[in-house]
């Protein structure tokens, strides 16, 4: 049994997945429909797969670069938000009263003359 060993860190597959996972919710950000939202996720795993085997780090800082470069000109200016989310339209919205301690009224009354 031989160990594969890679000369990219966690971090660097973590920072690939981020960068990936970004561009897909971006994208579906100003395409809400999924059918036509699937071919611009599928242009964007293949630009994933063109650079999947570039091992020069300087050639990979400019790739990374290119596409945090692409990713902040096509930023959408309002992202969609989960309504049940912070922030999101129904957030907070009809909260369940708080359970405390249940206030007797009728010893009150008495102990204060009403």
């Amino acid at each position: 049994m031989s160990a594969v060993i890679s000369p990219f860190s966690s971090a660097h597959r973590l920072y690939v997945k981020s960068l990936y996972k970004r561009m897909l919710t971006n994208e579906l950000n100003w395409i809400v429909r999924r059918d036509l939202w699937r071919a611009k996720a599928v242009a964007i795993r293949a630009e994933f797969e063109n650079n999947r085997n570039v091992q020069d780090p300087r050639a990979l800082a400019v790739i990374f670069e290119k596409a945090e470069a692409e990713l902040a000109e096509r930023l959408h200016p309002d992202p969609y938000r989960a309504p049940t989310a912070p922030d999101g339209t129904k957030w907070e919205r009809n909260v369940p009263p708080t359970l405390g301690p249940i206030f007797e009224h009728e010893p009150f009354n008495r102990a204060h003359g009403h």
